[in-house]
């Protein structure tokens, strides 16, 4: 559930040196995910909801008019199988997108921790530190 939160704050808040870096990243894998998408991954949807081919799912709103074998006007046609292939690509895109910039973030972190490092002081050094201090003030008053 936490990666689900970090993923909206990354969609909706991202700082401008997330989205350069998503849009370069998204862009180199634009093709790959789009054949992942097309060719691997809808015609094993397809298959598993009954053969359905995701290309091919449209309502036409006007058939085509043709006069003499000429196509005077095109059809004009809602290709939401194509919509809902674009959609897959887009969701594939953007969580590899948030996972690169997952780790640039974590690396980036590291990397701060690394040249800032905490050294943390155990109670009793801090306690005896205390008493110390309270020591000086008694011999000044």
């Amino acid at each position: 559930m936490k990666i689900i939160k970090e993923f909206k704050e990354f969609a909706i808040k991202g700082n401008m040196f997330d989205m350069a870096i998503g849009i370069v990243i998204g862009t180199a894998f634009s093709k790959i995910v789009t054949s992942l998408v097309n060719d691997l991954f809808m015609p094993l949807l397809g298959s598993i909801l009954g053969n359905v081919n995701f290309k091919a799912l449209k309502i036409v709103l006007k058939n085509e008019v043709e006069q003499e074998g000429v196509i005077i006007q095109p059809a004009i046609e809602l290709t939401y199988g194509n919509f809902i292939q674009t959609g897959i690509d887009f969701l594939i895109i953007a969580v590899c997108i948030f996972l690169v910039i997952k780790g640039l973030n974590r690396l980036r972190t590291k990397s701060e921790d690394e040249k800032n490092p905490k050294v943390a002081t155990p109670k009793d050094i801090e306690l005896l530190a205390e008493i110390r201090d309270l020591l000086k003030e008694q011999k000044r008053t």
